[in-house]
């Protein structure tokens, strides 16, 4: 829905209003124009309802009033005697179109004075929910959302496991485009795994004022382009998804509007020059590391290396153990002399399952293995005397990589070497040809809602062809720092403006071992109550908290004996 249809949807929501209540404002005193004026009208059905004018600004934030509008129905037929439970239920499962009932079929009287207070401890119970889930939503849309880091693709900057608050209000609150959606919860409805909302009708895009916008290096949070997932990490038919409820991803800000950006051998380069990282970014690459001596796992392990492959070879295996291995997840397969090896991960074979399957065996310790390594990581790799070289693998320029954007045969492109392109930005105008619409069709058509057609050499946009484009919002390019190991917008392209959802800016708390199920969690204590952004290394306020909790508890003990004694 545009501006003028949602317009002309509000005069309709006020017409059934003043059909439905005009009796009801006469016989509460009131005129009977008043319940026909939009805005001024809430501020007086408040009035006749006994509550707070401010109530009026909740019915008009999209969610927030889906809640409110059931509560306001209740307490219009309370204020007129209606107090009965089936009342209630009946004016709820009617979406309010009891009242119509109320206003034209029965002759009640309007209760000036009415308690507002819960008559029974069940209905205090509710009163109390529904305005902690108000209060609750108002904060989780429009100011601080909670999010968890599900995947390594920005490993070791933000981790699996790393629970984060994300501000709304730096780049300023987008406000919610699905106008029907149950509260507190994205696009999936916890344990029954159902769609969380309608995807019609849908409001204009809009966003309050923030007090800045993405910068280069700023870790973001987004609605993901190119989600069609109808549910994570299962396999199912793809859906489309309103922007508000595309899935949440974060990554790092690597350019911005009017850019010109490329990678040159897995470096990112903005405006021809380097990019300077922040000194928190722990950027990590995949480096081949080389040692005659053979590479331990012990090694990479003391330097907290990722994503290498660990290989066993057993004295023998039993078609048990064998079983049992891949049941575990591991693989087993045969090199010459059909010799059984085991491969793992980097975590390997733990003592329990070894014990446990009784198995016999010795870790190969090879002279060449590919490790995910931060710089940090290398150099401290590079101390020791036994490993002769350690090099950063990069697939050379021309190469074609997989999935790599534009997806385009021409552009031989790979996530190390990839570029340059142009970042759009609101109001530029770019040539528009064969050779440019790869790049730019999928702004054009999906995110500025143009028809385009490739006829032999020519480019339409809305049946006319088009040599150029002005572009109608800003876009962005993000990367996760876990370069090797991200999919980001080499893969799907630009981030939108409206696509921009929040900063995260605290973890407050953080877990290893996140995917390994509840029972493996172990607390990262250097990484609870610390803040994302900054310079120099991450510092944790969570003792500070812990010392100002028990000062409290300390002073509320003192005051409350105080009291009692007085």
């Amino acid at each position: 829905m545009n501006g003028t249809q949602w317009i002309l949807f509000i005069l309709i929501i006020q017409v059934i209003h003043f059909l439905g209540t005009w009796k009801l404002y006469v016989k509460a005193g009131r005129k009977a124009w008043e319940a026909a004026i939009p805005i001024y009208n809430a501020i007086v059905l408040m009035q006749l309802i006994n509550r707070p004018k401010w109530w009026v600004v909740l019915l008009f934030i999209p969610i927030i009033n889906l809640l409110m509008f059931p509560v306001v129905w209740v307490e219009t037929i309370r204020s007129f005697g209606k107090n009965k439970l089936w009342d209630t239920w009946l004016v709820i499962l009617t979406l309010g179109f009891y009242i119509y009932y109320i206003n034209y079929a029965e002759d009640v009287n309007y209760i000036e004075d009415r308690s507002l207070k819960p008559k029974t401890g069940l209905g205090e119970w509710v009163s109390s929910i529904v305005f902690a889930v108000v209060a609750a939503t108002l904060v989780h849309t429009y100011f601080i959302q909670p999010y968890v880091i599900p995947t390594g693709s920005l490993e070791r900057t933000l981790r699996v496991g790393d629970f984060l608050f994300v501000s709304k209000f730096h780049f300023g609150a987008r406000t919610p485009m699905t106008a029907i959606a149950a509260p507190m919860v994205h696009d999936t409805i916890p344990l029954i795994k159902k769609r969380s909302y309608l995807n019609k009708p849908q409001i204009p895009y809009f966003r309050l004022p923030g007090f800045e916008t993405p910068k280069k290096n700023d870790i973001v949070v987004f609605s993901w382009p190119a989600d069609t997932v109808k549910q994570f990490f299962v396999k199912d038919k793809g859906v489309k998804k309103p922007i508000d409820k595309k899935s949440n991803y974060v990554k790092r800000c690597v350019g911005t509007p009017g850019d010109s950006l490329a990678v040159i051998d897995g470096f990112v380069h903005v405006n021809g020059k380097k990019l300077k990282l922040s000194d928190r970014a722990k950027v990590m690459n995949n480096y081949t590391i080389y040692s005659q001596k053979g590479v331990s796992s012990r090694l990479l392990a003391e330097v907290g290396a990722d994503d290498y492959s660990r290989k066993y070879i057993p004295a023998s295996i039993t078609q048990n153990q064998l079983n049992l291995l891949r049941q575990n997840g591991f693989q087993v397969g045969v090199e010459g002399d059909n010799k059984p090896v085991i491969f793992t991960d980097e975590k390997g074979l733990s003592p329990e399952v070894i014990r446990q399957l009784r198995l016999s065996l010795k870790e190969e310790t090879p002279r060449q293995r590919i490790a995910n390594m931060t710089d940090d990581m290398v150099a401290e790799l590079k101390k020791n005397q036994n490993i002769d070289s350690i090099v950063m693998e990069v697939i050379p320029k021309g190469t074609a990589g997989y999935n790599v954007f534009p997806q385009n045969p021409y552009y031989k492109w790979n996530v190390d070497n990839f570029g340059p392109i142009y970042i759009p930005e609101e109001g530029a105008t770019v040539e528009i040809n064969t050779r440019t619409i790869p790049f730019y069709k999928k702004i054009i058509r999906d995110y500025e809602h143009n028809e385009v057609k490739v006829t032999g050499n020519k480019v339409f946009i809305n049946g006319k062809e088009a040599s150029s484009y002005t572009f109608k919002q800003d876009y962005y390019w993000m990367m996760g720092d876990n370069r090797d190991h991200s999919e980001d917008s080499r893969a799907w392209g630009y981030v939108a403006e409206d696509h921009i959802v929040g900063k995260p800016v605290f973890i407050w708390m953080s877990f290893d071992n996140f995917d390994e199920g509840i029972s493996n969690w172990k607390f990262r204590w250097d990484r609870i109550f610390t803040t994302v952004g900054g310079s120099g290394e991450p510092r944790s306020y969570f003792k500070y908290f812990i010392l100002l909790l028990i000062g409290w508890f300390v002073f509320d003990f003192f005051r409350k004996r105080k009291k009692s004694k007085a």
